[in-house]
């Protein structure tokens, strides 16, 4: 996964390891984060059911359709599931993130080649996404996403 980080704003904040906290989560983004955004556009939105919040609130005003609350999340993420496949690259153009306490943000440019109701298609989605921490572990709370225009 290639991660450009354009600025950063905080203040990095230790851990008791001696990583800090931004440094965590950065190595979320890069793992966890980024194999559920590949899994769902292959047609496997467990993954990504995994990394989202279990508690209100929780929102998706996204680039094909908006989610608001638990059971409306986890049908788009159902309909998402069924509507990709094939996914050929997703690649997430970090370019702004910050960590501040126990909430967190990213925005960037997720770019994707994968099937659409199975015709192959390639897209650039502009995505900013705001995170909790709950029970020592980032889960996405808001996600929101359009299609890039061409000179992005």
């Amino acid at each position: 996964m290639r991660v450009h980080l354009i600025r950063n704003t905080s203040q990095v904040q230790e851990h008791t390891k001696g990583m800090s906290f931004r440094d965590d989560f950065l190595d979320w983004v890069k793992s966890e984060l980024h194999e559920a955004e590949l899994a769902l556009h292959n047609g496997d939105p467990g993954p990504r059911r995994g990394i989202w919040s279990r508690n209100e609130p929780v929102s998706v005003l996204g680039a094909w359709r908006n989610a608001h609350g638990l059971d409306e999340l986890d049908r788009l993420f159902t309909e998402l599931g069924e509507s990709f496949s094939d996914c050929t690259s997703y690649d997430f153009e970090l370019q702004v993130w910050d960590v501040v306490g126990d909430m967190a943000y990213t925005a960037g440019l997720e770019h994707i080649s994968t099937s659409v109701d199975g015709e192959p298609r390639t897209f650039t989605l502009r995505a900013t996404q705001i995170y909790r921490r709950e029970g020592g572990q980032w889960k996405v709370a808001h996600r929101h996403a359009d299609t890039a225009s061409p000179d992005t």
